[in-house]
């Protein structure tokens, strides 16, 4: 009977150790005002340090949206695209590598914010990469609507 009761307190205090460890979290918002369904062609900004090329993902969801797009260093505004894409990739250690947070701002031409997306997940809620864009980015054009 002790044996079972000192299993039953480990397993409980293992779980809700573990519960803290657990976060999820997605937003977006827009200017107010923004049409982003106006913006047909990107110019997606590489970070000097993304080795992990989250860049080519936001591409490729974009492409997939039919969207014309290229990717490339930052360069000195006006772009010569609708909307501008920059983006912050946070990765974390935690057994494997992982994206622990993926932040995504779209800009005018001229370097005008019109729309932010984030997407936080912890180790045990984490998502792969191109599953962090999707997350993002959908969020972002939901507020769009």
């Amino acid at each position: 009977m002790l044996k079972k009761i000192i299993f039953i307190s480990v397993l409980l205090t293992t779980l809700s150790a573990l519960t803290g460890c657990a976060v999820n979290r997605a937003t977006a918002s827009l200017t107010p005002g923004t049409d982003l369904t106006a913006m047909k062609t990107f110019y997606v900004v590489k970070s000097p340090k993304d080795e992990k090329n989250v860049d080519q993902l936001i591409k490729d969801f974009l492409v997939k949206k039919g969207y014309s797009v290229t990717t490339g260093p930052e360069l000195a505004p006006p772009y010569q695209a609708d909307g501008v894409v920059t983006y912050i990739d946070k990765w974390f250690w935690d057994i494997t590598m992982y994206m622990l947070e993926l932040t995504i701002n779209v800009r005018q031409p001229n370097n005008f914010p019109v729309a932010t997306g984030n997407s936080f997940h912890t180790s045990l809620t984490r998502k792969s990469p191109p599953e962090m864009v999707e997350e993002v980015m959908t969020n972002i054009y939901k507020e769009a609507k």
